[in-house]
């Protein structure tokens, strides 16, 4: 957790050293973008201490559970709306593998539930290839729905499958802080699943992709 607090720290420090030494005046557009990068390092900052609270609170069972019971469809549908401008800028495309026009029920906090999907599928946009897409897919169960998100990025090594859902686990460091975030996401997922005892899980095959998976108990139409 320091570490992941000084490397944001540092470089906004770097940042606003150099501009008070007269950068400012000497060269205002490189001043404008050394702001920007301050502004994303503050950015960076703030989602790991807004994640660090929400972990925090998962893990002590400070945050208790709305459950509720409603469709998954629409949120689905409501989610994947959420992030196709996001989607766009990376020329990935959003695919819904189901149909839209059916009724799905379940029973789980929603709210909770929509941050676990937005965390997946912004996680599959971030690892994701230009040009690649992410599918969003429903499988019934017998008493739950399984909920995958899938894309055809670089993939994971084998080796790495069993560790992405612990706290800042990068499997490309280098990359990671080009993308930013706060390495808290899949955690986060996980403990969120959890808490609602139902499971989550992930797969892949370098050069193919990556598939997170998780399930939610289904409620009968009453």
């Amino acid at each position: 957790i320091s570490h992941e607090f000084k490397t944001p720290l540092f470089a906004i420090q770097g940042y606003i050293e150099t501009l008070q030494d007269g950068m400012l005046e000497e060269d205002p557009k490189l001043s404008i973008q050394f702001l920007s990068k301050a502004s994303k390092n503050i950015d960076r900052l703030t989602y790991l201490i807004s994640d660090l609270d929400e972990i925090s609170k998962l893990e002590t069972g400070k945050i208790s559970l709305n459950m509720e019971k409603f469709d998954i469809i629409p949120l689905l549908i409501e989610t994947k709306e959420q992030l196709e401008e996001k989607a766009k800028k990376q020329d990935i495309n959003i695919i819904l593998n189901f149909k839209t026009n059916t009724t799905i029920l379940v029973e789980a906090d929603k709210l909770k539930i929509q941050q676990v999907l937005v965390n997946l599928i912004d996680n599959s946009l971030k690892y994701g290839k230009e040009g690649g897409k992410t599918t969003i897919s429903i499988f019934h169960l017998i008493d739950q729905v399984l909920i995958e998100v899938t894309d055809n990025g670089l993939g994971i090594e084998e080796k790495n499958i069993a560790r992405v859902f612990e706290r800042f686990f990068r499997t490309d460091r280098s990359r990671s802080r080009e993308i930013g975030g706060s390495g808290l996401g899949l955690s986060i997922v996980k403990h969120i699943i959890e808490a609602h005892e139902q499971t989550v899980n992930a797969r892949s095959t370098e050069g193919l992709g990556t598939t997170f998976g998780f399930t939610l108990e289904k409620t009968r139409n009453t």
